[in-house]
C-alpha cells in the first residue's frame, strides 16, 4: 500500500459477468444540494506536505546553540580586548584576550561536534564563496582564531610567571599587538554572521526576522562579553565592561522587542510558545536584571554584585542564542509558520492587481 492509498476512495468490488447489472439513474439525479452524493474524501487537516514537512528542518542540535553563544563571547571579547589594549588597561586587556581565544576554541569543538568528524571542519575552507554566509563565516572564525591566538599566549604565559624562552616571547609580544587588533576588528563579523547564517535559510522564524536577527545577536554577544569581563577582571578595571554591560542590556531587549513587533503572527509563535518561549523569556528577565546589577555595581564597585550581574548577562545571552535555535526548530514542525506569510503575501499582491479570482502564486 502507497502511501497516497489512504486518500483513494474505497472502490466498489467488480461484479461477474452474468451478474445483475447496477442500475444507472440519469444525470443530475438525487437532490440538488449534494446532499446525496457520495464523500470522495474525508475531512482532514493539512500538516503535512504528503508526509513530509512544509519546510525541511535544519540538522542542527545542540552543539549547534553552544557554537551561536560561544561565537558570540568571544567576538565581543576581542573587541573589549582591543579597546583595553588602546587605552592601557592590563587587567582587562589580560582576562578579556584569554576570554576570546578559549570562547572560540571551545566554540570550534562544538561545531566540530555538530559536523561529526573533524576534517569536515577543514573542508569548510577548501573555497572562498562571497556570496555563502557559510563560507564567509568559516573564514571569519579560522581567522580570527588565528589572530586570537598570539595574544592569548601571551597573556597566558605572564599569568604563569613567564615560562617561554625570552627570545621567543620577544617576539610574540611585538606580534601579539597586531594580531589583537585584527581579532578587535574580526570580533564584529564573528559575533553577528551566525544571525545572517540563520536568516539565509527558508525557515521561517528565522527568515522572518532576517533584518533585526543581526542587532539582536551582535547586542547578546555584548552583553555576555562584558558580562565575562566583569567575572573575570577586577572591579576597578572592569569600568569600560560595565559600561557596554549597561549598553548592551538595553541594547538588546529594545531589539528583540523589535524583531518581534515586525515578524508575522505565525512565525513569531515559536519564539513565545514552549521551550523556546521560556528561553526567551528568562533570556528577557536575565538581561533585564543583569543590566540593573551592572548600573548598581557601576556606583557600589561591590564585586560580587558585579560579578552576579556579569553572570546574568552571560546566561541571558546563552538563553537568547537557544531560543532562537530551538524557535526554528520547531516553527517547521507546523506549516501554519510557512502557509500563513504566503497566503497573506499573496492575496495582498491579487488585491494590488485588481484581480477578482484567486490566484495560485509563491510567496
Amino acid at each position: 500500500m502507497s502511501e497516497f492509498d489512504e486518500y483513494r476512495p474505497p472502490q466498489e468490488p467488480r461484479r461477474r459477468r452474468g451478474g445483475k447489472k447496477r442500475r444507472r439513474g440519469r444525470v443530475g439525479a438525487g437532490a440538488q444540494d449534494g446532499s446525496k452524493e457520495e464523500r470522495m474524501a474525508e475531512d482532514f487537516e493539512f500538516s503535512s506536505y504528503y508526509g513530509k514537512p512544509v519546510v525541511k528542518a535544519p540538522p542542527w542540535e545542540w552543539p549547534i546553540g553552544g557554537y551561536l553563544f560561544l561565537g558570540g563571547v568571544a567576538g565581543g571579547s576581542a573587541m573589549l580586548a582591543a579597546g583595553a589594549q588602546a587605552t592601557g588597561n592590563a587587567p582587562l586587556k589580560r582576562s578579556t584576550r584569554l576570554t576570546a581565544f578559549s570562547a572560540a576554541s571551545v566554540g570550534s569543538v562544538f561545531l566540530v561536534l555538530d559536523l561529526g568528524r573533524p576534517e569536515r571542519l577543514l573542508n569548510m575552507f577548501r573555497v572562498f564563496k562571497v556570496t555563502s554566509p557559510m563560507s564567509i563565516g568559516s573564514w571569519i572564525l579560522g581567522s580570527f582564531a588565528s589572530a586570537a591566538a598570539l595574544p592569548a599566549v601571551v597573556e597566558a604565559d605572564a599569568l604563569v610567571g613567564g615560562v617561554l624562552p625570552k627570545p621567543l616571547r620577544r617576539l610574540l609580544d611585538k606580534a601579539a599587538g597586531p594580531a589583537g587588533a585584527v581579532a578587535g576588528v574580526l570580533g564584529g563579523p564573528l559575533a553577528g554572521y551566525t544571525a545572517v547564517l540563520l536568516a539565509n535559510t527558508s525557515n521561517p522564524t528565522w527568515n522572518d526576522a532576517k533584518k533585526h536577527l543581526p542587532y539582536v545577536f551582535v547586542s547578546s554577544a555584548s552583553a555576555a562579553a562584558s558580562g565575562a569581563a566583569m567575572v573575570f577582571t577586577p572591579v576597578e578595571n572592569a569600568g569600560a565592561a560595565r559600561v557596554l554591560g549597561i549598553t548592551a542590556a538595553a541594547t538588546d531587549l529594545a531589539a528583540t522587542r523589535v524583531m518581534e513587533a515586525n515578524m508575522e503572527p505565525e512565525p513569531l509563535r515559536p519564539l513565545h510558545e514552549g521551550t523556546p518561549g521560556k528561553l526567551m523569556k528568562a533570556s528577557e528577565a536575565l538581561i533585564a536584571a543583569g543590566g540593573v546589577g551592572t548600573a548598581i555595581a557601576s556606583v557600589t564597585k561591590s564585586r560580587a554584585v558585579s560579578v552576579v550581574s556579569g553572570l546574568a548577562l552571560l546566561a541571558g545571552s546563552a538563553c537568547t542564542r537557544f531560543g532562537v535555535l530551538n524557535a526554528g526548530l520547531e516553527a517547521v514542525k507546523d506549516p501554519a509558520t510557512s502557509i500563513g506569510p504566503q497566503k497573506r503575501r499573496a492575496e495582498a499582491r491579487r488585491q494590488a492587481e485588481g484581480l477578482t479570482h484567486s490566484t495560485v502564486t509563491s510567496g
